[in-house]
């Protein structure tokens, strides 16, 4: 394996490791400039007209995005720094699938488009973000291994 693809399976097990992921039980892919990330849907992620409630759209498309842009960086985590999102069609059932790609990387900051399917590949919603570089170092203390 090479370099880039061991960062991208560290990304992989550092994103999985997430306390907050034992909950969402997602499944992630990483490769250069993108990251995909699947859940199933499940009725706890509904509001109260029996639908996924956007914070979770909202989850998997910066997840996705932040993944993405990671993917270009080894050495340092990037932090949201904004994220636009439109949500377009309510899912009730089947899988959610966020694909993030880097649309522009310069310097410190990383401009990214994210998209979420449901299990018929209808587009339900999207976004773009910003992530900045942060000064906290990917290493073995945030489960980079």
């Amino acid at each position: 394996m090479n370099d880039l693809e061991e960062h991208y399976r560290k990304l992989e097990r550092l994103y999985i490791a997430a306390p907050t992921n034992v909950y969402y039980r997602p499944t992630i892919s990483i490769g250069a400039g993108v990251a995909e990330i699947k859940i199933d849907v499940r009725s706890d992620f509904f509001h109260a007209a029996a639908a996924v409630h956007g914070s979770v759209y909202f989850k998997l498309l910066d997840d996705a995005g932040f993944f993405a842009a990671n993917s270009l960086v080894n050495d340092v985590m990037l932090l949201t720094a904004s994220f636009t999102l439109y949500l377009l069609r309510p899912v009730a059932s089947g899988a959610l699938t966020a694909r993030g790609k880097v649309l522009h990387s310069g310097g410190r900051q990383f401009v990214v488009e994210a998209q979420l399917f449901d299990s018929d590949s209808q587009l339900v919603a999207h976004g773009t973000g910003t992530y900045v570089r942060s000064k906290l170092a990917l290493d073995q203390d945030l489960s980079y291994v």
